[in-house]
């Protein structure tokens, strides 16, 4: 079977200009974990995340988005995505169906998985934040753009996402 490439990033700011989704971008060094992120950042307004990419026992994949700050229990999120046992995915199932890499993950990676293998589960606090700051499919730069925005993205490329509210497991 003949591996499609991946989207570039100048390919999802064209889907977005097609979606009418206002985004902007700006470059900066290579990050690979939150730590790093924060350090490097400056003072890019909104909210910063991370974004997990998990899989259940069944393989059935999420990619789940929650503010950078959270302390994610992988039990207590099974039970809120119907699913048993999380654990993180593998770097090559990570490439074969949201064409990234391990430190570059992102909901824009949805716009690789023409396959709609993997679940999008977001973090319900992100909504009252403006605007919302991701990697464009690699790690040396961030895409700012509203949640409503990133609701459209997500329903236009055929992954409606799960909202999840965190904030009933920093006191479960």
């Amino acid at each position: 079977m003949h591996r499609i490439e991946p989207h570039t990033p100048e390919q999802l700011f064209r889907r977005l200009d097609e979606l009418t989704i206002a985004h902007s971008t700006i470059e900066h060094p290579p990050v690979f974990t939150v730590d790093e992120a924060k350090r490097l950042r400056g003072t890019i307004p909104g909210a910063h995340v991370k974004n997990l990419f998990l899989r259940d026992k069944k393989g059935v994949m999420w990619l789940v988005v929650c503010l950078e700050d959270r302390q994610v229990d992988l039990a207590w999120l099974s039970s809120q995505l119907g699913c048993k046992r999380l654990s993180f995915g593998s770097a090559e199932r990570l490439w074969r169906t949201l064409g990234v890499e391990p430190g570059s993950v992102t909901p824009f990676g949805i716009i690789n998985d023409r396959g709609r293998e993997v679940g999008v589960a977001l973090d319900r606090a992100l909504l009252t934040y403006d605007p919302l700051n991701f990697h464009p499919l690699v790690n040396d730069k961030t895409t700012s753009i509203s949640a409503p925005g990133l609701t459209a993205f997500l329903e236009a490329e055929g992954h409606p996402p799960l909202w999840v509210d965190f904030d009933r497991m920093q006191t479960a």
